[in-house]
This record gives structure tokens, sequence and C-alpha cells, in this order.
């Protein structure tokens, strides 16, 4: 009794020595082989060799005691076929402890494992080398003691107890539980996954704020706060018992200064996301249990665990995790910024494609056109099948190939958006308005220029000045607040520009495509006006987005 083993982590050897104290097989055999007994009749998990692997299927913490059993040499498997379980009194949240009832070769035995401080509440005596010994208030001191030292390692700490039984009860509840014998404490170390400790960095930069809410006793989560980056000195940690004293409105005004919450139940998880909805942010909770599922219902996003997580978890959850790991929640939110800042892009694009067009043609036919006495289709600065063109044929393949644009470099460093803003945001707006006013005046004035010349051969400068200028302004919608030289066209959206200027190159120089269009051939002129619109295009829109994504990081900084 009061010995310390370590074993190691690597092994699966049934001959592993301690580490850190060596003993002999002979008083080593019958303490360790008390609590890997224990350890395998009082857990729901199931340990199976694969390809000479060991397999666990069910809940992490019992399969971690399921290969410690191995490690200390007991026969899993015949350890199951020569006992039978008759009952159980299952684990909770709020009990924070699980019995099960068996019969054996050593009769009828009731085993437990929870929480330390729980267990040894339920504790007369603890194992001795030979004989058991009562459980004095100073050896439950020092258990405790033990208890918060393994903890403060980041170690998941589980008593285990067990008591033998003269006959089998009446009922399986908690009556039973009294009178146990304390085997001992099993500190299991479950570390973060690397890709964690990146996740939780990403969540800070894109203003997500990660809370550890866990059964574990305190200094265990603390210590795996620390190492995640989710806990700093001077944060609050709230246990189960300190929420259960405090009212909805005093949990609201502290929430948002708790980054750890330890020994909790599903109760105190709802109660939580009572009391950041009540401060309007968008709450997402992780759960796994059966009680989790009010949560998960209540919060903005429920997220159950694919593997560990149970059916009515699943059911009541808006997403399931199907590796249960943190990291593939952050790569959720990435990608779903990804995809929303690409909608936005492909809207602004075509939108302001069809009201530039819009704007100009509007302003030649009601007013350039009627004033210089024109009349019938002659009002109309493009034809149909123009307007045609540019929209399917030019406006097209761009557009999509923009919804295909890679994130911008800093899309995890945004705030995150309003609950519920528009997809018209002012980065859509703020663009089309500089469209507005870059091209309008160009294509106009390109037009008036070609007036003197004939209508047809103006029709075909507004034209072909329209599918140069949408095709270098594609490239500026590539981001909508970042230059160009920053955020860089693309492969696809390249090649898909390409296609375009190839294909207008063709159809001018086929006299019949040329005809169905109502094109003339450009001459050095109207080269000139078609390529120094693109230019002045370019240019123009980059040095106003200049200027906007100044405001916006402005707006940015006075909001962190």
């Amino acid at each position: 009794a009061g010995k310390l083993y370590n074993i190691p982590e690597k092994s699966t050897s049934s001959n592993d020595q301690p580490l850190q104290q060596v003993v002999s097989s002979e008083e080593l055999q019958p303490l360790l082989h008390k609590l890997a007994m224990a350890a395998v009749l009082s857990s729901d998990a199931v340990l199976r060799r694969e390809s000479g692997k060991l397999v666990i299927t069910g809940d992490p913490t019992e399969g971690a005691l399921l290969v410690l059993s191995e490690k200390l040499g007991l026969n899993y498997e015949k350890t199951l076929t020569s006992h039978k379980r008759l009952g159980e009194v299952p684990f909770s949240s709020e009990r924070k402890r699980m019995t099960t009832i068996v019969s054996g070769p050593e009769g009828y035995m009731a085993y437990m494992k929870g929480a330390p401080e729980v267990i040894i509440s339920k504790c007369t005596k603890m194992v001795g080398d030979k004989i058991d010994e009562e459980l004095s208030e100073n050896m439950r001191a020092e258990i405790l003691r033990v208890n918060e030292e393994m903890a403060a390692r980041g170690l998941r700490v589980l008593a285990i107890a067990e008591k033998r039984l003269d006959q089998l009860p009446e009922n399986y509840d908690e009556s039973i539980e009294q009178g146990f014998t304390f085997i001992g404490l099993v500190g299991i170390m479950d570390p973060p996954r690397p890709e964690a400790i990146e996740a939780v960095r990403l969540c800070k930069l894109a203003g997500i704020k990660p809370v550890m809410i866990t059964g574990d006793h305190a200094l265990t989560a603390i210590a795996i706060a620390k190492e995640t980056e989710i806990y700093k000195e001077g944060d609050k940690v709230l246990r189960g018992e300190d929420i259960e004293k405090k009212t909805d409105d005093e949990l609201a005004r502290e929430v948002e200064q708790v980054t750890v919450y330890a020994r909790v139940s599903p109760l105190h998880k709802l109660r939580i996301v009572d009391a950041w909805k009540k401060l309007g942010k968008t709450v997402a909770m992780t759960g796994d249990g059966v009680n989790d599922a009010p949560a998960l219902k209540k919060a903005d996003i429920g997220i159950a665990m694919g593997i560990t997580g149970t059916e009515v978890a699943k059911e009541s959850s808006d997403l399931i995790l199907l590796d249960d790991n943190f990291a593939t929640i952050v790569k959720a939110v990435e990608l779903g910024r990804w995809i929303y800042d690409n909608i936005k892009k492909y809207l602004a694009y075509l939108l302001q494609a069809n009201l530039v067009e819009v704007a100009v043609i509007g302003v030649a036919a009601l007013i350039i056109l009627p004033l210089l006495g024109l009349h019938g289709e002659e009002l109309l600065p493009l034809l149909p099948v123009q307007i045609l063109y540019i929209n399917l044929a030019t406006d097209g393949l761009p557009a999509i190939a923009l919804g295909f644009s890679p994130p911008d470099h800093d899309l995890m460093k945004r705030p995150p958006r309003p609950k519920r803003e528009p997809v018209f945001t002012r980065e859509v707006v703020d663009f089309i308005i500089r469209a507005l006013i870059v091209e309008t005046p160009i294509l106009t004035l390109g037009f008036i220029h070609a007036l003197p010349m004939g209508i047809e051969v103006a029709r075909s400068r507004l034209f072909l000045m329209f599918i140069a200028v949408e095709l270098t302004i594609a490239i500026n919608c590539r981001s909508l607040i970042h230059s160009v030289f920053v955020s860089k066209p693309h492969k696809l959206l390249i090649l898909t520009i390409i296609w375009e200027l190839f294909l207008i190159t063709l159809l001018i120089n086929i006299p019949a495509t040329r005809q169905a269009l109502h094109m003339t051939l450009p001459n050095t002129i109207d080269l000139a006006w078609i390529m120094g619109s693109a230019i002045v295009t370019f240019f123009s829109i980059e040095v106003l987005k200049r200027i906007e994504i100044q405001r916006f990081f402005k707006g940015i900084t006075q909001t962190a």
C-alpha cells in the first residue's frame, strides 16, 4: 500500500517493471492484480487484437485501463470468461462514478471507479500488503493530496475500489455504494494532439474564444489548458460546485473571464451556453453523452463526437465530428469562411458587370444618342446578341473561377461576422460602387469618341471595351479587400481569361462570326481605347481598394 508505479507508455509486454520503484514480483503481483482486475470488470470498453495490435472500442479512458491491465500481466479474455456481470449502477456526470456487480471465483464482488474525492467518500478500508487496513482520516487526506499532485501534472486521475458481497442485493442502486475498500489511484496521461495546440492559436486569431469544459479535476484541466494555451495566468476557473452557487445573471457577468470549467455536469453545460447567449454571442458546444443533448440543442452549433458520441448526442447536434478532433472544427470554420468569401467575390463580380452595363447603356440610350438625333435601333449602344455574349460568354467562366479562389492570407485573422450579416456586405457593396465609378465614365467616353465614325464602329468598340474591362476586373475581384499583388490571381482564373481573350480574337477574325456579332474590325485607335480602358480600370480599382483596406483594418482595430 502507498506505493507509486510508473507503467511505461510504449510497452505492451506483460512483464513490465515499475520505473520509479522496483519491487519483487511477489510483492508487486497481489496489489496490481487487484487493480487490474477491478479496472477490467468495472469497464464497458472492449479490447481485442487485430493483426497483432490492440484495438479499443468504447470510452478511451476505459480503454486505457484495459491496456494497463494487459501491461500488468492480467489476461483480459480469461478474466471476462471467468466472471459474469450481474448488474451495474451506471456512470453519470452528476454521480462521477460507476459500479459493477460480478460473480466469479472470488464470489460476488462489486467494483467501483470514478472521481477520487467521490470514491474515497464511499470507502472505509484500503488494501494492504497482507490484510486490508482501516482508512484513517490521515490516509484519506494523503490520498487526496496525491490525487491533486497527479492532477497538477495533467493526469486524468481515477480511483478504483472493491467490495466483497456476502449475497446479491435486491436492487442494483446507490445503496450498494458504501463500505468499499480503496485499491488505488490510476493516472492516465492524455496529452492534447499537436494539431489541437495550433488549432487553439488559430481560434484566437480568428476571434473565437476556446473554452475548456470537462469532468476532470480542476488541476488536470488547468494543466491541459495551459499546454494548449486555452488558459493563461489570471483567467478564471470554475468548478461545477461554483456554478451551482451562482445565479444565471452572476454567471453571465463572469462567463467572459472564465476559460476552464472543471467537474461539470450536463446541466452546468446548459447554463454556460445560456450565459454566453445572453451576451449575444454565437456558441458552439461539443458533447458526446446522452445528458449532453440539451446543451447541444441549445447551442447555436451543437457538435457531437462521431467516435465516442452516443446516438442521442448525434441526433441532437448540428454537426458530427467524425474524428473527434478539435482541429477539425477549426478547419471547418476556415472552410466556411473560405466558401462564404468566394460567394461574395462571385456575386460582386457578376453584379458589378450587370450594373455597369445598365448604367452605360442607360446613359447612352436615354441621353447621348437621342441628343444626336438617332432613332430606332440606332438608340441601342449594344445589341441584344452583344449583351448576351458579355453576360454569358465573357462573365460566366471568370465568375466560376472566382468561386474556386484560394483563401486570402488573413482569412483566419478576421473577426467573426455578425450572425445576421447579409451576403451583400460592405466589401461587396464597396467593390460594386468602385466598379461603377471607374468603368461607367471610361466606357461611356470610349463610346462617345467612336460615334463620329458611325454607330456600328462605336458599338464594336464599346463591346470590345466591355470584354476587356470585365476580364481585367475579374483579376481585381480575386480579393475584395486586398491588392492583387498580395492575393495573386490563381491558375484557373488566369486560364479562363486567356481563353476568353483567345475566343474573342478568333471570333473577330472570322467574317461569319464577326457579322453575327454585328462587329467591325477594330483599328489602332480602337485597340488603344480597349487596352487603355483595361489598364486604367485595373490600377484605379487597386488604388481605391487600397483606401478601403486601410479603413477596413482601422475598423478591426477599433472593434478589437
